[in-house]
């Protein structure tokens, strides 16, 4: 279930998408045919991939004879998918792609991954170890690897976890040890790995980091190999086997349409994969990793907000329909007719503040997409303006990945709680996306790991430049609106929570260069949480005040009326009751409090 009118808004009010759409590179693609690319892959993920939603939970994948079978419905779902061309939207034209903008991607992402997130898994981590082969392959390993993975006749995968190194992927023991052909025998145990085996495609390529011997230590020592499950000749023709053998799958408290695998590489001694790119390419592994680990980020900012809108949208449609207690306003009145849940005032606030959160999510990662592709466009045309759009990327990252995580999560608790006791049964759905969403602040870098990037790398790049023009934007908005006959004490909150920020960023700053760096940690996660706050806060009061403008000129009755009036309430909503506590984080920052580090490990407890 989803609000097509806020993708519209979003697409075509406020962030531009006909704009990016007049770029010669997208003749053929304009508004109309946008939206109707909008309105088929809403359908399709409503009646292809939703009701596969419950039974992917309820059956979960299965070993059988040593290999995975995914639940019913699965493999005829990814046939579906690929021959609609939903996953080959902004593949390029080269590669059979439609070459769509990744802002309109994007929403049609929403769509699949709202429908069934266990799913949308699979062709997802397809897609984006595509796109590092796209990256960093040498010209052969492209025409192998690449239509194939985009069409869906390959699947792909990323192996970094192991079972001694976890989220330290310097520890990382999986070896290659190179052949005389200029391949590289692989050996070593990979865990964790989503879609590791699957029944879905004829193949499944492995981007697995591993340690060439004699390579240093650490990350630095780490290569990226291609190694397919099954070994491929130069025309694309599968050999036989490459002695990569699931070792079981886990079973978890959500996502259980996905394969989570232990995976074997070369038990027997007969693993081969090769580097990607030349033999250049050794000993860079990190560096490209960290192009599909990037995008993998924004796929799960996604994969939250979808959660997310779900969630609120079927608890709204329940608050509609059921009646339960009488108005606040005549409850001593034994005989006042029962009334619908949503005239209740502390459901009503619940409603709201999911609507804030998910429409603020959702705008947050609408507006990393359009950075992408003005960034795209600008390659090479315009240096400056490009820098300006890839630094944004480069910062709204990680807050994409860590906040959106977080924030689904709680509207998804929150949508629970506004059903009661309804709500924690299974019978409409959203214990599941609660239980889908836990993981999303798990994997692809824990939300601590995105933190400590923000602040350890991101605030950092191009001499803090990106963080500068990030909250000059912010400013910006500010200093127009600050005297907005409705939105203006909004806005105050809003420029005080900039000041916070930009308070707290000093502080994080001094704590590095004053070599304090165990309170970095202690406030990392914090920092973000301020970020998201902040951008969340701004990006909904230009919804309000886009929406205002809009408004007053449409005749009464018309439905545009009462959704912008929806985008008013939840920018001041979220205004006056989450952004005060940009401040109040910036105050508990000032404290320095060291407690977490002061505490014996003994005073813990006595167990």
């Amino acid at each position: 279930i989803a609000d097509l009118r806020d993708f519209h808004f979003l697409l075509f009010e406020q962030f531009g998408l006909s704009t990016i759409l007049a770029d010669p590179r997208f003749e053929g693609l304009d508004e109309e045919s946008a939206r109707l690319v909008i309105a088929e892959a809403y359908s399709f993920s409503k009646e292809v991939l939703g009701p596969l939603n419950e039974v992917g939970d309820a059956q979960g994948c299965q070993v059988v004879d040593g290999a995975v079978r995914t639940p019913y419905g699965f493999k005829q779902a990814w046939t579906k998918l690929y021959d609609a061309g939903w996953k080959t939207l902004s593949v390029s034209t080269e590669y059979g792609g439609q070459g769509a903008p990744l802002l309109l991607a994007v929403a049609v992402e929403e769509f699949l991954s709202g429908a069934n997130t266990a799913f949308n898994m699979y062709p997802g981590l397809a897609m984006g170890a595509a796109e590092l082969i796209h990256a960093f392959g040498t010209p052969q390993q492209k025409s192998l690897y690449l239509y194939r993975m985009y069409h869906g006749t390959w699947g792909g995968t990323m192996c970094l976890t192991e079972p001694q190194a976890g989220s330290d992927v310097g520890s990382a023991r999986t070896k290659a040890t190179a052949l005389p052909d200029g391949t590289y025998q692989i050996s070593g145990t990979k865990i964790y790995i989503s879609g590791g085996d699957h029944d879905l495609a004829e193949n499944i390529v492995h981007l697995l980091l591993a340690r060439i011997e004699g390579a240093p230590s650490g990350t630095k020592g780490l290569s990226l190999f291609i190694v397919p499950k099954l070994r491929v000749d130069a025309s694309g023709q599968i050999t036989g086997k490459n002695d990569v053998t699931l070792g079981g799958i886990e079973h978890k408290m959500g996502i259980n349409g996905s394969a989570t695998c232990v995976l074997n590489f070369g038990e027997n001694g007969g693993c081969v994969g090769e580097l990607v790119g030349s033999g250049e390419s050794a000993h860079q592994g990190m560096r490209q990793m960290f192009q599909l680990m990037n995008a993998a980020r924004i796929s799960v900012g996604i994969q939250g907000v979808a959660a997310a809108s779900s969630a609120y949208l079927n608890a709204l449609k329940y608050a509609r329909e059921r009646k339960q207690g009488p108005s606040i306003k005549y409850f001593k009145d034994s005989t006042t007719p029962r009334v619908p849940i949503i005239e209740h005032a502390d459901v009503r606030r619940m409603l709201l503040d999911m609507k804030a959160r998910v429409e603020g999510l959702r705008a947050l990662i609408f507006k990393l997409g359009m950075h992408s592709d003005h960034a795209r466009l600008l390659l090479g045309k315009d240096d400056a303006a490009h820098a300006y759009h890839q630094g944004q990327v480069e910062l709204l990252t990680p807050i994409v990945k860590a906040y959106t995580a977080d924030q689904a999560f709680r509207v998804c608790e929150t949508a629970i709680q506004t059903l009661g006791g309804a709500g924690y049964i299974r019978d409409y759905g959203i214990e599941q996306s609660c239980r889908d969403a836990k993981i999303f602040s798990i994997y692809e870098g824990t939300n601590h790991i995105q933190a400590m990037d923000l602040v350890g790398r991101k605030l950092g790049l191009s001499g803090g430049m990106n963080l500068q023009r990030f909250l000059s934007d912010v400013g910006a908005f500010v200093q127009a609106h600050s005297a907005h006959p409705v939105l203006g004490e909004a806005v105050g909150h809003l420029s005080r929570a900039a000041e916070a920020l930009t308070g707290a960023t000093m502080r994080m700053l001094g704590w590095f260069q004053g070599g304090q760096l165990e309170k970095v940690p202690l406030h990392a996660n914090r920092y973000l949480e301020m970020m998201g706050e902040t951008a969340l806060g701004w990006l909904l009061l230009e919804q309000a005040a886009l929406g205002l403008g809009k408004q007053d000129v449409l005749p009464e009755g018309h439905p545009d009326r009462a959704f912008y009036e929806g985008k008013r309430y939840a920018a001041v909503y979220f205004a006056h009751q989450v952004l005060p506590e940009v401040e109040a984080k910036a105050k508990i920052m000032g404290g320095e409090d060291r407690s977490a580090i002061q505490i014996s490990e003994a005073a813990f407890a006595q167990v």
